[in-house]
């Protein structure tokens, strides 16, 4: 990969609808997650950690608190040329908004004309993994791709979701390419399961270029890299799928293999916070020579104290971040963002506690999502009740999870 200029692009500019009320007030790649982390600091690390080192992340929807958080947070050698820059939607191509995944890049075909790469890797901005872009480049190089997709086998009960490969003879030339088919294709000898896109792109980038060009100019594309740039590709003889098993990233075990989450709708979001909580964490952050990247806020270590009637503060199987006070209180299997108070006698378990959030003396919380500065009340129970929940606006997902909004107030 030394010898090739890589410009990479992140895709940040989703809306990420199934998630609200947590992208109500900011993007998808925005949503925080892991305690210290926003969604799109995955991306953002593997492709730094890999080497690439010239980013451009697409923006659009409700980016203020994303550009802001890319802007101080990303910074990155100037005097080597180095940056991640947010580059919003800029309608340079009319009065019009990007219109897909492939309209984004081809309304920003400027940033590639003037960095002049050999290869673009394009990444979603919205999964929770480690994985080494170098691999799959020098894959990409080896087999003279035109694109290669990065993939992995997923269940084929869940495989709707998703774009599905089917490989050819040789393991790698893609023989075709459907975007969230309603019958995904099984794979020989496994027919519970399906070749899943990750969303995640290496493209030559004459082949992208072109590809975006001929989709701008079909009336009746969808102007998705997914649903039409790639099976454009695949009829062209052009692409190429990279087995993510085979990825191998410093500092990772055995657990880590083959981790990726699409946390697009809130049920995903929490399992894969509870995945974070285990003894043995099947995704672990505490990879150091791999690590997650962010901005960590200047705020006093996490502190544990006694509260009313000599109740001790504890947390078990738990996230912890800086700047929290459990006082009293007692948490299990949850994940604590920066900033949160848990008073006395209060209990939360399996629960996601955004920045700042207030749980007050005696209060419950269960099997629930807080967003920053939610209030819950003295002696107030969330996610215990479901359809008290609700009653109270409150949104409970499929799975059973009761979210609160940002900032609401939990009364009793």
């Amino acid at each position: 990969m030394a010898s090739r200029r890589v410009l990479g692009i992140v895709l940040a500019g989703a809306a990420g609808k199934r998630l609200a009320p947590l992208t109500e007030d900011r993007a998808k790649s925005a949503v925080p997650f892991g305690g210290l982390y926003r969604l799109v600091d995955f991306a953002l690390s593997n492709l730094v950690n890999g080497g690439i080192l010239r980013i451009c992340v697409l923006t659009q929807y409700k980016s203020h608190s994303l550009d802001r958080h890319i802007t101080t947070t990303w910074q990155l050698n100037s005097l080597l040329a180095n940056y991640v820059a947010p580059v919003p939607a800029q309608q340079r191509l009319g009065p019009h908004w990007q219109a897909g995944s492939a309209d984004a890049i081809y309304q920003s075909l400027n940033l590639i004309h003037s960095d002049r790469p050999d290869l673009v890797a394009v990444f979603g901005a919205d999964h929770v993994y480690r994985m080494d872009p170098a691999q799959v480049i020098e894959r990409h190089l080896a087999w003279g791709a035109g694109v290669t997709v990065a993939a992995l086998p997923v269940p084929r009960t869940s495989a709707r979701s998703f774009g599905i490969i089917r490989p050819a003879a040789d393991g790698h030339r893609i023989a075709e390419f459907t975007e969230k088919p309603a019958d995904p294709p099984g794979l020989p000898g496994r027919p519970d399961a399906a070749v899943a896109s990750m969303g995640n792109y290496v493209f030559d980038r004459e082949v992208l270029v072109e590809a975006l060009h001929a989709d701008a100019a079909d009336a009746d594309s969808g102007h998705s890299i997914g649903g039409d740039v790639i099976p454009r590709l695949v009829r062209d003889g052009a692409a190429h799928v990279y087995d993510f098993l085979q990825n191998q990233v410093p500092g990772a075990d055995g657990r880590d293999l083959g981790y990726w989450r699409e946390v697009g709708t809130l049920d995903s979001y929490f399992d894969a916070h509870m995945d974070l909580c285990t003894v043995h964490p099947v995704f672990s952050l505490y990879n150091d020579q791999w690590p997650i990247l962010t901005y960590v806020p200047p705020q006093p270590p996490a502190k544990f104290v006694l509260g009313e009637g000599d109740q001790a503060g504890r947390a078990v199987n738990s996230v912890v971040s800086n700047g929290v006070i459990v006082s009293g209180g007692l948490v299990r299997e949850s994940v604590l963002s920066p900033g949160v108070r848990v008073e006395s006698l209060a209990s939360v378990t399996r629960s996601v506690v955004l920045h700042n959030a207030r749980i007050g003396p005696r209060a419950v919380v269960e099997n629930a999502i807080l967003d920053k500065n939610v209030v819950v009340q003295d002696g107030a129970a969330v996610g215990v009740d479901k359809e008290r929940d609700r009653e109270r606006g409150f949104v409970v997902s499929a799975g059973g999870i009761s979210v609160v909004g940002k900032g609401q107030v939990v009364t009793a």
